[in-house]
């Protein structure tokens, strides 16, 4: 596989440093860390968000700071947890006094320094943190059972908890009610992806696993963990129908229910195929009796070079509806 970069250990430092000379309206760092994203556009009074997670996810995770969405993300190097220092850092910065949400997926890095970081604004700052991990890929674990941990991977799913999350922290609710908006998002959201290739992470110079030229992996994680089936590669249709009737199996639809949809590229499918598997999603999606409310097509969460797709779907009720509406602006993604 052939890349674009210079030295391979100076990856994620050029790619930050390229996205703050894009976006100098909406980003910055802070802590004389480039690491340390955080909003060009501190508003305050209001609750703060951050995430965090490694990178070679883009637009995931950093992409999403901006107006009415994130106000930090804390980067870590290819496929790499952020150090808790670098979460208290954006931390400190995005509190206002409102206190800080932090919201990021369920991977034992990223949950571990997440974790330390929060005690260390607690005890240290006296600022007060929430944390909501997001845990929607349907096909990384069994359903979780009331009172039981949710143990499924953070994935593409995400997006849609920061987007209503977001929306709510710029209504100006206070940090209870913005967990609670996220809670809600996490729970009515499902994923299922599909892989075709490998990806290779830029210091190890090659694929990270192999899969045939002429099959799939139904399920497999954005950082190539292992999905729940391999085998020859099908047609789109053949494809979407699976993955959706996995995902309607996993959470209680019932007829003239409102969803969203994102139909989300893994960084090598192009857009044309991405439709190809909107064409299909729509009508089983109809013929399930369900309400298509948006429909989010493009790259929203990525793996490198990986060529695949996912489908998520989030439920909706007024309350969600109203946030996912809401206006946004971030480096990659617009919503007027």
């Amino acid at each position: 596989m052939k890349k674009i970069i210079n030295k391979p250990e100076n990856y994620v430092k050029e790619m930050l440093e390229g996205l703050y000379v894009a976006h100098p309206d909406l980003i910055t760092y802070t802590a004389g860390d480039l690491h340390c994203l955080v909003t060009a556009n501190k508003k305050e009074g209001k609750v703060g968000i951050a995430t965090g997670g490694g990178s070679g996810h883009l637009p995931l995770f950093l992409g999403y700071v901006g107006k009415g969405m994130l106000d930090a993300c804390s980067v870590g190097d290819v496929f790499q947890s952020p150090s808790a220092e670098q979460m208290l850092a954006c931390t400190k910065y995005i509190n206002s006094g409102a206190g800080v949400l932090y919201i990021y997926g369920n991977y034992n890095g990223d949950i571990f320094n997440f974790d330390m970081a929060a005690e260390q604004a607690d005890f240290e700052e006296d600022i007060r943190v929430e944390s909501v991990v997001a845990g929607d890929d349907v096909a990384s674990a069994a359903p979780t059972k009331p009172g039981e941990k949710n143990t499924r991977r953070g994935v593409a799913g995400i997006v849609f908890v920061y987007k209503c999350a977001g929306a709510a922290a710029d209504a100006m609710l206070d940090l209870d009610e913005v967990k609670r908006i996220a809670l809600k998002a996490c729970a009515n959201v499902r994923t299922m992806g599909v892989a075709l290739t490998p990806c290779i992470v830029p210091r190890v110079g090659k694929p990270g696993f192999s899969i045939a030229d002429d099959e799939m992996e139904i399920g497999m994680g954005i950082h190539g963990e292992t999905g729940i089936r391999r085998g020859k590669l099908e047609p789109a249709d053949q494809i979407a129908e699976e993955m959706v009737v996995k995902i309607l199996a996993d959470i209680p639809f019932s007829q003239g229910d409102e969803v969203a949809v994102m139909v989300n590229g893994l960084g090598a499918t192009p857009l044309d195929e991405q439709y190809i598997i909107v064409r299909k999603v729509d009508e089983l999606l109809k013929k399930a009796g369900l309400k298509i409310h948006r429909y989010y097509v493009g790259e929203y969460a990525t793996s490198l070079e990986m060529a695949g797709i996912s489908i998520s779907l989030l439920k909706l009720d007024e309350e969600l509806k109203k946030y996912l509406d809401a206006p946004a602006q971030t480096p990659f993604f617009v919503q007027l």
